[in-house]
């Protein structure tokens, strides 16, 4: 019954997926048809095993389709989206933190109603702003804007316009006329925890200086916008993204890295295990719990939980079953969220190459040291998530890193201290600011560490290489990968019968 539920969810998933690349509603009319056809039939061959299973996949393939073209909005006047080329003049509310840049502001507003008199008009849009003067979650504004369709970046292979759909934005706005008309829009834990992020990043500044205090806040909570132009790009010609990112890319990675050094540091698994799920539940907390945080703490809850029952095998299924969870909630995440994505298969990565991995290394070396034992499996975990993504990255971001390996082999190991002196470093501040900057100093010592190794390899023109790869070749690594983790599979088994 689990086999046939997974096939269930794999039709289900398979059904979002092949239809995130038709973006015409139309095909939502012959799908309705086709659903129709498709139960017609399971109530006639419902008795026929065989036949009710093809057609009960068939219909969570439909489904999965149905999900997907229900998310896109009707094009009528009842939405913002309608109004699209035209200037309009309307109500809103910022419902998302603002991103301050740099150089401008921007802010996801919800729509209230628009003209004068107002009508009630529902759906987002972003808005691109000078730095001043600044609004806030929960302002409520009043906007006179020429609504456009969002366009991507002609220098870039980011993907503007999927990236603002996946939050169910389809219209952007620059530079418009803004009035604020009151500040009582929004829930009460999102302000709370905004406030509370504003009071640590104000105590961030105090104790590092730039861009060391911007490189602290990317590690804890994944913020950039301090962090010079310059520093950003050599973080991404050395694959070291990912330690700024809120992610299961990183989080996953962190969390496993923390469990082994706090096993090698005295403490019992039990004691660590309970240290970590607190953390990663106080980290969601700390970051507003939004649905990119989520989701990175669901992928390393994952892989903590399994490991601690000993039930590795299971965590397949189970994030089959996170995946359809997530893809009921919002369908976009599929095909359209890379973040979503490199989640997934890095955690794939810890949980069945990293025994692989593990095993050839113990047969090779023979290392006897606890300290070394301990930087060894970070390695490991390290390489793992690596080779999982790597094939997905090239694919997406068109650029592959010759130095991505050892540059994470350099600077993994330090990410989880950096994090908890971090962490420690801040909380003593708060009691006696003095003791709060000693260890902060200690923590500088490694994020200028940090600094070093990126701009040092970031800066050479062998890092990194533009490298394009077709999604067939993409498609061929991956079974490869598959066929390297199934054949290990087979042979634990085998040996398990003799």
């Amino acid at each position: 019954r689990s086999k046939t539920f997974m096939a269930f969810c794999f039709c289900f998933i398979a059904g979002v997926s092949a239809f995130s690349f038709l973006e015409n509603g139309n095909f939502l009319f012959y799908l309705y048809i086709l659903l129709f056809v498709v139960l017609f039939f399971g109530i006639i061959f419902f008795h026929q095993k065989q036949k009710r299973f093809f057609i009960l996949c068939l219909l969570f393939f439909i489904i999965g389709g149905l999900r997907f073209f229900i998310s896109i909005p009707d094009h009528n006047s009842s939405r913002i989206e309608f109004y699209t080329g035209r200037k309009v003049t309307l109500q809103g509310w910022v419902s998302n933190e603002p991103d301050i840049g740099v150089s401008d502001a921007r802010y996801i507003v919800s729509v209230i109603c628009k003209g004068d008199p107002c009508v009630k008009v529902d759906g987002k849009i972003a808005v691109k702003n000078r730095l001043y003067p600044e609004y806030h979650y929960g302002d409520e504004l009043e906007i006179i804007c020429s609504l456009r369709e969002p366009e991507n970046f002609a220098d870039s292979n980011f993907n503007y316009r999927q990236y603002l759909a996946k939050q169910g934005i389809w219209s952007v706005c620059a530079n418009p006329a803004i009035k604020e008309l009151n500040k009582n829009r929004g829930n009460f834990f999102t302000k709370t925890m905004l406030r509370f992020k504003s009071v640590i990043s104000n105590r961030m500044s105090k104790l590092w200086p730039e861009p060391n205090g911007s490189l602290m806040a990317g590690l804890l909570y994944g913020s950039r916008s301090g962090l010079p132009p310059d520093l950003i790009a050599n973080f991404s010609r050395t694959g070291i993204s990912h330690i700024m990112a809120v992610s299961g890319y990183n989080v996953s990675i962190l969390a496993v890295a923390l469990n082994i050094i706090l096993i090698y540091l005295g403490f019992f698994r039990r004691q660590s295990f309970w240290f970590l799920i607190f953390l990663i539940l106080a980290f969601v907390f700390f970051t507003g719990a939004t649905a990119s945080v989520v989701r990175a703490g669901v992928m390393a809850l994952i892989i903590l939980i399994s490991q601690h029952v000993g039930r590795l095998s299971a965590v397949g299924r189970v994030l089959v079953y996170a995946a359809v969870i997530m893809l009921l909630l919002n369908p976009y995440l599929l095909v359209w969220d890379a973040g979503f994505q490199l989640s997934f298969l890095s955690t794939l990565g810890l949980v069945y190459l990293s025994p692989i991995i593990q095993s050839f290394v113990d047969k090779k070396f023979k290392i006897g040291r606890p300290i070394l034992t301990a930087m060894v499996q970070v390695f490991i975990t390290t390489i793992s998530a690596i080779i999982a993504t790597m094939p997905l990255a090239i694919y997406q971001f068109e650029r592959f890193s010759a130095v991505a390996p050892l540059v994470n082999i350099l600077i993994l190991w330090l990410v989880p201290w950096l994090m908890l002196f971090g962490f420690i470093s801040l909380i003593f501040s708060f009691i006696f600011f003095p003791l709060g900057q000693a260890v902060a100093w200690v923590a500088g010592l490694g994020l200028n560490y940090v600094i070093i190794i990126v701009d040092w390899f970031g800066n050479k023109s062998w890092s990194a290489v533009n490298l394009q790869l077709p999604f067939w070749g993409m498609l061929g690594m991956y079974l490869l990968l598959a066929f390297v983790i199934a054949r290990s599979e087979a042979t634990k088994q085998s040996q398990g019968l003799k």
